[in-house]
């Protein structure tokens, strides 16, 4: 299908409304700037092909971000072992000049680095994101236990990682 069928406003609304969004999720995933721009692009690339019919605003949010999980999970598995850059490269992620929110944030990169992709994914929509339990789960595909289970798995990860830097 050629892009001037879809209609050039229409998805630029699309592009504006998520666009955001799936670079934050894809970039918490890859941690790399370019990986996570990649991944938006191809999902933007299948809903152009694929034209996928919505019941709802929600459903949509959530066809577009399980597909943003899908692609990260996709180009991870394809370099396996990848170099990561610094965040100090990516600026935009924080407010200009503050360096305590830079180094907080890097902070929280380098342990949800060490999490399971599974816990990884569930904190970062919700707490990132600020998804709630019930659109979490529906967007992963997931029951609301399982998404509460994987949220105090992480915590209490997130939480002995914490202990361990600490020591």
């Amino acid at each position: 299908m050629a892009f001037a069928e879809f209609g050039r406003e229409a998805l630029a609304a699309v592009y504006d409304r998520y666009a955001d969004t799936l670079y934050r999720v894809a970039f918490a995933q890859l941690r790399t700037r370019e990986d996570a721009e990649d991944a938006v692009h191809d999902v933007f690339s299948v809903y152009i092909a694929k034209r996928p019919e919505f019941s709802d605003a929600e459903h949509e949010k959530a066809w577009f971000i399980r597909a943003t999980v899908n692609r990260c999970g996709d180009i991870r598995r394809k370099r396996r072992v990848g170099v990561l850059e610094p965040l100090d490269d990516h600026a935009e992620l924080c407010a200009e000049d503050e360096t305590e929110k830079t180094l907080a944030l890097e902070a929280l990169f380098q342990k949800l680095d060490m999490l399971p992709e599974k816990i990884r994914c569930v904190i970062v929509l919700h707490y990132l994101e600020e998804m709630s339990v019930e659109e979490t789960a529906k967007v992963l595909g997931l029951s609301r236990s399982a998404v509460k289970m994987r949220l105090l798995r992480g915590r209490a990860l997130l939480g002995r990682i914490e202990e361990e830097n600490n020591v």
